[in-house]
């Protein structure tokens, strides 16, 4: 089956980053890999079994149907984390595939200790607690309900983890915030510690915290975004520049994002270029035909405003973003031919085409460009 575009993976860019992490983090804290999101749109199966080549043993997704794609893509065994949607109906399946979740409601808890006593089998349960998301968490007075059930459920539970999630620790504005939340739960968790209970891991950091809070590593650090290569926001980068001498990313991006010419078309100067009248050419031109549009990931918001790479120059996205077309200015370029590579995302030569600079043009951020990269583009590992 042939496609449109195709995304490519890199195991080195990989490896590099993970190796950056383990450095961040130390020797004495896990590195959860967190693959929501279709693997922030690398794709769990392509991304995982490079990760584990890596020595990933522990993944964290959001939801049920992400922990069956993994379960299948793993290529040793590994620990997987649900940190959010389970139905009770999905809990039996977790529980006898070892899977281990988030606890954030009674319900859920008492549901996995009745699923527990039928398998003879122990659920691992990591408790979730709020501290000032206002998402998902017990606050204190439903604590002390979630502990008085734990107690009475410790034949059928395991008490594998505490945790909580900072409510945006990628952005300085949020400082205050996050430093409470941090006080919190370290309240909260000792308030768990003193009623006899003892959680085998405590973990709050995402790639934000785990880089400008030192102090929230823990036992473990859940890390998302930066694995991917790219960091949570500017200012978590600043953050982290400003506290080395040597002043380079030590990041590299694994994905790069291609395409083909499919036509080139003249147009002369005063007509019209697609739907509308957004674009009119300004002299006569030489247009690319590409075939993705905004049904494959690529915003419409970036009509006008887009660039591509074609024989390692930046051609401008003219008119507006097809559904499954754009239009690219290739007056200036010699020689461009029917399928010739098109870059939309990474590098081609000495030019780059970056997720920021997406952002930037489309006030989309890293995370929501990266993760609606539809499923169904082709994902290839290379070295």
């Amino acid at each position: 089956m042939f496609h449109s575009s195709y995304i490519e993976i890199s195991k080195s860019a990989l490896q590099n980053n993970i190796a950056f992490l383990r450095q961040e983090i130390g020797s004495g804290v896990q590195l959860s890999s967190v693959v929501k999101g279709n693997a922030y749109g690398h794709g769990i199966e392509q991304f995982v079994p490079i990760a584990q080549e890596c020595g990933i043993s522990h993944f964290s997704v959001f939801s049920a149907d992400e922990a069956h794609r993994l379960l299948q893509t793993l290529t040793k065994p590994a620990t997987i984390l649900i940190m959010g949607y389970l139905d009770n109906e999905e809990l039996e399946w977790a529980i006898a595939h070892d899977i281990e979740f988030f606890v954030f409601e009674l319900d859920r808890l008492l549901e996995a200790a009745t699923i527990s006593e039928k398998l003879g089998k122990k659920a691992k349960l990591h408790l979730e607690l709020e501290t000032g998301m206002n998402r998902t968490g017990f606050d204190r007075p439903s604590l002390e309900h979630a502990l008085a059930s734990l107690e009475k459920c410790k034949a059928q539970v395991e008490l594998q983890g505490v945790c909580t999630h900072y409510a945006g620790a990628e952005s300085l504005q949020n400082h205050d915030r996050v430093l409470a939340q941090h006080e919190l739960f370290k309240n909260q968790l000792s308030y768990i510690r003193t009623s006899g209970l003892s959680p085998k891991q405590v973990h709050t950091a995402c790639s934000a915290a785990m880089i400008t809070y030192p102090e929230t590593h823990m036992d473990m650090v859940r890390i998302g975004i930066m694995q991917y290569g790219f960091w949570p926001s500017p200012e978590t980068y600043s953050h982290y520049v400003s506290q080395h001498t040597i002043k380079k990313d030590p990041l590299r991006r694994l994905i790069t994002w291609k395409s083909r010419v499919m036509s080139i078309k003249s147009v002369p100067q005063g007509e019209f270029i697609g739907y509308g009248t957004s674009f009119q050419a300004p002299r006569d031109m030489q247009l690319a035909i590409v075939p993705v549009g905004y049904a494959w990931g690529y915003s419409r918001a970036l009509s006008n405003q887009g660039h591509v790479l074609i024989k390692g120059t930046r051609a401008a996205v003219v008119g507006t973003v097809n559904m499954n077309v754009m239009m690219v200015d290739i007056t200036e370029l010699q020689d461009v031919q029917k399928n010739d590579e098109v870059v939309l995302l990474g590098s081609q030569g000495n030019e780059s085409i970056t997720v920021a600079s997406f952002g930037e043009l489309s006030t989309q951020l890293n995370y929501e460009l990266l993760t609606r990269l539809p499923a169904n583009i082709p994902r290839y590992v290379i070295d």
